[in-house]
């Protein structure tokens, strides 16, 4: 894209149809898009970036070749290429390209050594609706390698053996739609959203919209071991609003190509990209390059239905209307679409962050202050705008959508949006059991489904052999109670176990956590604190 600087405001971007209209002189230089621009020293290249690769506009050059390409279109010389300009509505494509150079940059995997059996607890697999009443698990390196009743697993020796009888063990919890945007631009070596998830059980995220491409960095240090955090996946910055103006398939294409080739997502986000036209234009680019979408809902029930009927395999953000009946339900779940309703923030009336708010003791929970920048939870939790009488709230309505479908053999996903880092994750599930979802089935949305949802089912989202290791040991049972997913004991993502309460590493290293920074000008007096 062409970008003009304008003192004072934002800068703003120019579409490939509007360089005509500016008042000097302009050209496109990329047509993938492009960060982080600059000059040459001479003025005579433009340098920019995008994802995992450096870009080089050589501006005599492409001169050069647009001379070439207007004597030959002068002398028609190819008759043939001239036909096929005639025919290509987007042939800018095919003029000057600025040369490319890919960065490889290679790190360690963090990837723990090691065998430990969790011995002696309740185990909720999500293999169907196995409970194993008293189990063990074994897990060798970052791998699970056997789940059975207690006593039935052969360890190998100098196997680590962890007593947890009388515990709870359930997968990992899968937040299919987290925000966790830490200031963007100067990079931190700590992310509180990160430790905050990590520490209340989330151990897989997947941020659909980033605004920036931050995040892709983030995931590299988490992945790397360098700082403690969920599994981090993410669609990068949404595709649509206003700065994609989708001509074609073929725009679509190169539109895509950002998140397939440079940012590698593996995902995106179709954020009300124009007509019907242009969305399907958007599905069958992802298709092509192997990206899975998701959308958002915006409040049009009318698109949010047609979403469906083209194939997008995700939906973000409840539908706006209640009651739904059999119509919708039976369309949405053997259309197999993961619908992530965000209760938090409800459509239709009060959000039903508002009701927790309301009803629980957020800014004197311990774990709360223990992970949560004081000035965070304090902007959060103290004198709120709004207050709403019980019958005011539409989350257990929405929620009873989320029962029907579940039960209707449909899928759904549990996304905290951000609201509240950690806890916020728990409201979010309590939210959407509340409208008569079994608990068993809530926890199935909070893992299996969720993991299902973001194509990551393979891996994750259930305990059985040959999976991933995350898991969570809860102190106490939530089949009895769906507000029991806030007892965590431990933590264990990819192999590692964490106190649920400092995340003090457990096995397969006993070491501290590191001190965290937003803890540094933290009051010792607060309440609840220790």
């Amino acid at each position: 894209v062409v970008t003009v600087p304008i003192v004072g405001g934002e800068t703003p971007t120019i579409s490939v149809g509007d360089l005509k209209k500016v008042e000097f002189p302009a050209r496109q230089v990329t047509y993938y898009g492009g960060q982080f621009p600059s000059w040459s020293r001479d003025s005579k290249s433009i340098h920019f970036s995008l994802g995992n690769a450096f870009f080089d506009f050589d501006l005599n050059a492409a001169k050069v070749y647009d001379d070439s390409v207007k004597l030959a279109k002068k002398e028609k010389v190819d008759k043939e290429a001239e036909e096929k300009k005639k025919n290509d509505k987007d042939d800018a494509a095919n003029g000057y390209q600025a040369s490319e150079i890919r960065v490889v940059i290679e790190a360690a995997r963090d990837l723990p050594q090691g065998s430990v059996l969790l011995k002696g607890a309740r185990i909720i697999t999500m293999k169907g609706d196995e409970i194993i009443e008293s189990g063990d698990i074994l897990i060798q390196n970052n791998r699970i390698s056997e789940v059975g009743a207690t006593g039935s697993i052969s360890s190998p020796r100098g196997t680590e053996v962890i007593d947890v009888s009388g515990k709870t063990i359930v997968p990992g919890f899968v937040d299919t739609h987290a925000h966790m945007w830490p200031y963007w631009d100067i990079h931190k070596s700590q992310v509180w959203m990160y430790a905050a998830n990590l520490a209340y059980g989330v151990t897989t995220t997947r941020d659909p919209q980033t605004a920036t491409t931050d995040v892709l960095t983030y995931a590299d240090h988490v992945r790397s071991g360098n700082m403690l955090g969920p599994r981090i996946y993410s669609t990068g910055p949404g595709v649509g609003f206003w700065a994609n103006n989708i001509k074609s398939l073929e725009h679509a294409r190169r539109v895509l190509k950002q998140y397939s080739e440079y940012y590698d997502t593996k995902t995106i986000k179709m954020y009300v990209v124009g007509n019907r036209q242009q969305r399907q234009w958007v599905i069958m680019a992802a298709k092509e390059q192997k990206l899975m979408p998701t959308t958002e809902g915006s409040l049009n029930m009318k698109m949010d239905m047609t979403h469906i009927i083209d194939g997008y395999p995700g939906h973000e953000h409840s539908f706006p209307i209640y009651p739904l009946y059999k119509d919708v339900i039976n369309f949405v779940a053997e259309a197999h679409t993961t619908y992530t309703p965000t209760l938090l923030v409800s459509y239709g009336g009060p959000w039903a962050e508002n009701y927790y708010y309301a009803t629980e003791k957020v800014h004197d929970d311990p774990k709360l202050q223990y992970f949560t920048a004081h000035e965070e939870l304090d902007q959060k939790s103290r004198r709120r705008g709004g207050w709403f009488m019980d019958e005011e709230h539409v989350f257990q309505d929405h929620a009873v959508f989320v029962k029907d479908l579940v039960e209707a053999g449909g899928y759904a996903g549990v996304g905290s949006h951000g609201q509240l880092q950690g806890l916020g994750y728990h409201w979010e599930l309590w939210s959407m059991q509340s409208g008569g979802l079994s608990e068993h089935d809530a926890l199935k949305v909070a893992t299996i489904l969720g993991a299902r949802g973001i194509g990551l089912e393979t891996d994750l989202g259930s305990i059985e052999k040959g999976k991933l290791a995350d898991l969570i040991v809860l102190d106490k049972n939530p089949l009895e109670n769906i507000r029991n997913t806030n007892s965590v004991k431990f933590v264990m993502k990819n192999g590692r176990m964490y106190d649920g309460n400092t995340l003090d590493e457990i096995y397969p290293e006993a070491k501290k956590a590191p001190a965290f920074e937003w803890q540094k000008n933290m009051p010792t007096n607060l309440p609840g604190m220790k």
